[in-house]
């Protein structure tokens, strides 16, 4: 188990250093021993998840996380719902992103930018975000059963604030759609539905990402009902394709 969480230590590190990191940078940043970590490298790099330049000797992710990412992708049939959330973008004029629950986590699997709006609230692939933060992650919360939402709450807030948050989750049941301002980034709105698959199990959120400036309530209003209207196609798409 030491290993293993070592070993995520090494790959969180590196993935913020897209250039690559020297072992003496990664012994520090990871703070174990340059023994502990050239051997732990070693073993990395022959199942592929670390590369080392030759000439630089520089270490950075390896090739295999990029495979596993695409088998995960593959499995999440973003090809039903792409379609969609390209219409819901050109709608709308605003980024639109595509979120995936991971146990207390959400990961955001894919983005459409539109042309035709040069302000773009950016926010990479593959970024996770905790369960309790952000509209997407709310609506998928709110789109569960009370007792798996709860579940995942308690994991990430004492439980005075879990009550709270479970209360502004019925909120956002009754009115189909979660908002959020200025949660993450300063100056910057969300507004998200979840998606659900033929077995009514909740498998995702598109979110709509805007400049709070331009956010009016008549334009909060319009983004919410395309929203909803996109996760219904989305849905009628994943159930006539089942």
């Amino acid at each position: 188990m030491q290993s293993i969480i070592r070993a995520m230590t090494v790959a969180n590190v590196l993935a913020a250093h897209e250039k690559g990191m020297s072992i003496s940078d990664l012994s520090k940043e990871c703070e174990l021993p340059l023994s502990t970590m050239h051997r732990l490298l070693q073993a990395m790099i022959k199942q592929g998840l670390v590369e080392q330049d030759a000439q630089s000797k520089m270490y950075r992710l390896g090739i295999v996380w990029l495979e596993y990412g695409l088998k995960v992708y593959d499995s999440f049939d973003v090809s039903k719902i792409r379609p969609e959330i390209e219409w819901l973008s050109k709608e709308v004029e605003e980024s639109v992103y595509l979120s995936k629950p991971l146990g207390t986590e959400a990961m955001i699997v894919e983005r459409i930018d539109s042309e035709n709006n040069p302000i773009r609230i950016y926010d990479q692939l593959g970024l996770r975000i905790p369960m309790n933060i952000g509209a997407a992650n709310k609506a998928m919360l709110a789109a569960m059963p009370a007792s798996q939402s709860e579940s995942i709450l308690s994991q990430l807030l004492p439980t005075d604030k879990v009550t709270e948050m479970l209360i502004s989750l019925e909120q956002i049941r009754y009115q189909g759609y979660a908002t959020s301002h200025s949660e993450r980034t300063e100056g910057t709105s969300s507004i998200a539905v979840s998606i659900k698959d033929s077995f009514g199990q909740v498998i995702g959120a598109i979110s709509i990402g805007v400049v709070s400036f331009n956010l009016t309530e008549e334009r909060l209003e319009i983004l919410a009902n395309k929203a909803m209207e996109a996760g219904k196609r989305i849905s009628h798409r994943l159930v006539s394709n089942h």
